[in-house]
């Protein structure tokens, strides 16, 4: 089954895959020969499943996306104490390569433009440039998950044509912030650069901060929690250099990009997002990439201020109707069905906030089990919080499923995720009862698995478990009485304010027992096939209907008329006596299966 967060990356990557604005950066001659029209994007979840579209295993050279790394590493090695006296955390308000310290403090104004990130390559612990690049190097490889490696061309490249950074350099040796040869402290940050990785990879270094510090697939505690936090904070206020402020009010997202045409950014406890496209904007952002992210955070809502916490929604219990059956009134021969095909129809109860990292969590987990479902159930009860994005998730995937033959269904009494369509045909069926849901979930069981042997095009009225057995002299009695009715599907069998017609004994089905309720909300009762009656309660009180029933495709009823019953009251009261036995004797059947299933599951 497809998936609808994979449809939704593909459906961005088409659409922004036109856009031919912006150019590569040329001031390093191994960026001015890329691929300008190159393009991928990723997006990581908490548990490191990726979704991928287009170039996402090109690889390329991390660049500026590589300062909060090092800005990392520089903090585990030092301390915050020590790294604070060497460059500040101010947004800095002008180009990343400018050559300037901050007036007052005489420090770079943060480790993301290049005066700060030079400071921070300083700052790693190492005897001499390759070692010092080593330690830099297996750091990234842990965030990324696999070994990264050193992009020799591009490093060359930087070498030849790095005087700006040089002159940087030299300006921070004259005001004592670095204590080495500038060109010992470039040739690690030169090389820093270099390093070439892909879409998916910084997608998963992304998710590494997002998880605060945790690999989502290795499990390795890449930094710790509190210096994860530092560097997110940075990223939120630096990470896009002076066009940071639009990035946080229109995006808001912890991000940093690079001149090599990547964005990697974060979503605290929830995703990691990479974007990758060489032509880059006035400021150095890659113009796809901003693009993409903007997009992204508008329709998933992802900017960081209105994701509350970082909960996320989980499956908090699963289980099939054979553990739990309803306490639904069933004939032996329903509960004998129910016991073979009941693991095809599953609840999953769900807790937490129901953004979109918790439903596409939830949403990948039953496309990949709804090969081998009929139903499914979401139990919402438990839900703190949700979102449009999840409503709208929720519908989608309940078209994609019921294209592949499997009906989902909501249990959702406050009403947190549904929303009433006007569209009949567009709501997502629900109920307020985990009992209602489940007995639908078995109606929708024993109406798609009945098969001829069971059940045959339409049962002989003799063979009705009512009046099977019944002495020949005493179905006689009936027979005449009763009245043959066909319904197509859709069409009502009875109304709610209708006056009762009579004894409904079904021989081809199946039959929906609904009723809404004040607020016009309906809730599924039951669903009547073949063998099974309804209505005699109503027929015997002489009282309307309270409730609506609807032919679900093809069927044909006996019906015995409330005048017939008065009938045989008075002519044959042993014959109506040994019916309504009949219809106690099944009722307390289904408590006794209800009973010893709820036992024995």
């Amino acid at each position: 089954m497809k998936s609808l967060v994979q449809d939704y990356v593909d459906g961005l990557y088409r659409d922004l895959t036109g856009e031919r604005a912006g150019s590569v950066a040329d001031y390093i001659p191994e960026l001015a020969v890329v691929d300008p029209d190159s393009f991928a994007i990723c997006l990581a979840t908490s548990d490191g499943y990726v979704y991928e579209a287009g170039d996402s295993r090109k690889r390329f050279a991390i660049q500026s996306i590589s300062k909060p790394f090092t800005y990392a590493l520089a903090l585990t090695d030092r301390g915050l104490g020590a790294v604070a006296t060497k460059v500040d955390v101010e947004p800095s308000g002008e180009p990343f390569n400018e050559i300037s310290l901050d007036p007052v403090t005489e420090r770079p104004r943060n480790p993301m433009i290049n005066a700060g990130a030079i400071t921070s390559a300083s700052l790693v612990l190492g005897d001499g440039v390759d070692e010092r690049f080593e330690r830099i190097r297996q750091f990234y490889s842990r965030f990324a998950g696999r070994e990264l490696t050193l992009d020799r061309e591009m490093y060359e490249s930087e070498d030849r044509t790095g005087n700006r950074n040089r002159a940087i350099g030299y300006l921070l040796r004259e005001y004592g912030i670095l204590e080495e040869d500038p060109n010992t402290t470039l040739g690690v940050y030169f090389r820093q650069c270099s390093i070439e990785v892909d879409c998916r990879d910084l997608s998963l270094m992304a998710a590494t901060l997002a998880d605060s510090g945790v690999h989502p697939l290795t499990g390795d505690r890449v930094l710790d929690a509190a210096t994860n936090q530092r560097v997110l904070s940075v990223m939120t206020t630096c990470g896009m250099y002076n066009a940071a402020g639009d990035w946080v009010t229109e995006v808001g997202l912890p991000a940093k990009s690079g001149v090599g045409g990547g964005i990697l950014a974060v979503l605290p406890g929830q995703l990691g997002l990479a974007v990758f496209s060489p032509r880059l904007d006035s400021h150095g952002n890659s113009v796809r990439g901003v693009a993409a992210c903007r997009r992204l955070s508008k329709d998933l809502e992802l900017h960081f201020l209105h994701v509350s916490r970082a909960a996320r929604s989980a499956v908090r219990a699963s289980y099939d109707v054979v553990d739990r059956p309803s306490r639904r009134r069933r004939s032996p021969a329903e509960h004998e069905l129910l016991l073979l095909v009941g693991r095809r129809a599953r609840v999953y109860e769900l807790h937490g906030d129901l953004l979109f990292a918790g439903a596409e969590s939830v949403i990948r987990r039953l496309t990949g089990e709804a090969d081998d479902l009929d139903v499914l159930v979401l139990d919402v009860r438990g839900v703190d919080e949700t979102a449009a994005v999840t409503r709208r998730m929720m519908v989608e995937i309940r078209e994609e499923l019921r294209a592949y033959g499997v009906e989902a269904v909501l249990v959702d009494p406050t009403g947190a995720v549904v929303q009433l369509d006007p569209d009949p045909a567009k709501r997502v069926r629900h109920f307020t009862d985990i009992n209602e849901a489940v007995a639908y979930a078995e109606d929708v069981l024993l109406a798609r698995h009945t098969g001829p042997a069971e059940h045959p095009g339409v049962m002989p009225i003799e063979d009705h478990p009512l009046l099977r057995d019944l002495p020949a002299d005493r179905l006689e009695l009936i027979r005449p009485r009763l009245e043959r009715r066909t319904y197509t599907d859709g069409d009502a069998v009875v109304r709610s304010g209708d006056p009762a017609q009579g004894l409904f004994l079904i021989v081809a089905g199946p039959v929906e027992v609904s009723v809404d309720d004040q607020a016009g909300v309906r809730h599924h009762l039951s669903m009547f096939t073949a063998g099974t009656t309804f209505g005699v309660a109503y027929a015997v009180a002489g009282r309307e209907y309270d409730i609506d029933a609807t032919a679900r495709g093809e069927v044909e009823a006996m019906v015995l008329p409330a005048a017939a019953i008065a009938e045989l009251t008075s002519a044959a009261p042993d014959l109506l006596l040994t019916l309504m036995s009949r219809l106690v004797t099944g009722a307390f059947e289904q408590m006794d299966w209800v009973t010893r299933a709820l036992v024995n599951g």
